[in-house]
């Protein structure tokens, strides 16, 4: 394969994957101006955001299906349209029904950005480049959430949070033209349309009754869910209540985080490769991430005497790894079944995702507001502590849990 024919292949997916990023974080900076013209409790504030993530996960199974069936290509493109659509609406957006509605369009849209990816790798390269490759998408992810960080403040300088949402509607849609009009076709998915839909669907039996899939896929969920949360919504309130930043200081502190999560996103994927070589599993490197990331949160929780910002930048360089048991979970099942096995773990982690933004929001509302408005920074203690514990049972799990241990893709 030539790298001009990989590039086809990368790049469009990649851009699909920048926007589903920026998309999912920018609340976390126009959340003030959003709950400043609704009036938002931070458990409204908790549910509205993480529309988009009950929206992306009920579609999951059925994605898996479709991306089976007819390829990324082809659904990742009309899905885009449907993101273009969520923003748009957002943008019009007068109460807060409307804007539940069009998060979860918006959540809908971009549900297949980092699944497409990697299932079109899984079918375009051989399985020792898959971390490598995938990394380099969710680096350009990253990127993403960098844009929705102290960029996306300053566009809030000449945009309302209105304005925000009607650039991204138009980045939506460059990209659903992107992904159509330069991505590849894979010969397989002629194949793939041949098969009967119901056969497909009946195959997912195959996926939900692995003793592997169940013994990796509760650390991708719990650690995914934990990072998506925190990151995604409360890391900069806990900027404004716990550690007393001004909105400047706030966005600025974000975007060193992003940073750092991307720097961890292309880590992770070289380390692997790299490690692989002496035969240290894939497995054992994303979990060992999951775990340094836990022990970062747990100095954030407990406040010890370290520079706050510098724990927060340990748990953004490692926290995205769990997205990477996705491809290593495909090594476990044929090919052919890609899109549903990655789906299937996903549909998992962002139910979860869903009901952490909301419910470290609800966990903050249970103590009392103290002065100036602020929420109460033994709330987010609460909120952390609940599903990092999580996390931590779901390590503890990949080390006993049976299962085959290795696979060929896993261990490449």
């Amino acid at each position: 394969m030539s790298a001009l024919f990989a590039l086809r292949i990368i790049a469009p997916f990649s851009l699909g994957y920048f926007l589903s990023y920026a998309v999912r974080n920018v609340n976390a900076v126009i959340a003030p101006d959003l709950s400043a013209d609704l009036a938002l409790t931070p458990a409204t504030l908790g549910l509205l955001t993480s529309a988009y993530f009950l929206a992306f996960a009920a579609f999951q199974i059925p994605l898996g299906v479709l991306l089976d069936r007819y390829g990324s290509r082809r659904v990742e493109a009309i899905l885009f349209l449907v993101a273009a659509a969520g923003c748009a609406l957002f943008a019009l957006g007068q109460d807060v029904e409307t804007l539940v509605a069009a998060r979860a369009l918006i959540g809908l849209g971009v549900s297949a950005a980092l699944m497409g990816s990697f299932k079109a790798y899984v079918q375009w390269f051989p399985a020792e480049r898959l971390p490598l490759i995938s990394s380099l998408t969710m680096t350009m992810g990253g990127l993403g959430a960098l844009v929705a960080t102290a960029p996306v403040e300053a566009m809030l300088g000449f945009l309302d949070w209105r304005g925000v949402l009607w650039v991204a509607a138009a980045v939506a849609t460059f990209a659903a033209a992107t992904i159509f009009f330069v991505a590849p076709a894979h010969p397989d998915e002629k194949t793939a349309a041949s098969v009967p839909m119901w056969s497909q669907v009946r195959e997912l039996r195959q996926i939900y009754t692995s003793a592997d899939f169940w013994r990796i896929a509760p650390l991708a969920v719990t650690s995914q869910a934990m990072f998506l949360a925190i990151q995604g919504l409360w890391a900069g309130p806990w900027f404004r209540d716990v550690a007393g930043l001004g909105r400047d200081d706030v966005a600025a502190h974000l975007l060193y985080i992003t940073i750092a999560m991307v720097i961890g996103f292309f880590s992770v994927g070289v380390v692997m490769e790299r490690l692989a070589r002496v035969d240290i599993s894939n497995l054992a490197v994303a979990s060992t991430y999951c775990l340094l990331a836990l022990l970062a949160l747990v100095v954030i929780m407990l406040e010890w005497q370290l520079p706050s910002l510098f724990a927060w930048l340990v748990f953004g360089f490692f926290g995205g790894a769990g997205f990477l048991f996705y491809p290593l979970l495909c090594g476990y099942f044929k090919e052919e079944l890609a899109g549903r096995v990655v789906t299937s773990a996903n549909v998992l982690t962002f139910g979860g995702a869903f009901v952490a933004q909301w419910a470290i929001g609800a966990v903050i509302n249970r103590w009392p507001v103290i002065e100036n408005g602020n929420f109460h920074p033994a709330g987010y203690q609460a909120g952390f502590a609940l599903f990092g514990g999580m996390t931590l049972i779901s390590l503890i799990w990949v080390i006993l849990a049976p299962g085959t241990k290795r696979s060929t893709r896993a261990a490449s």
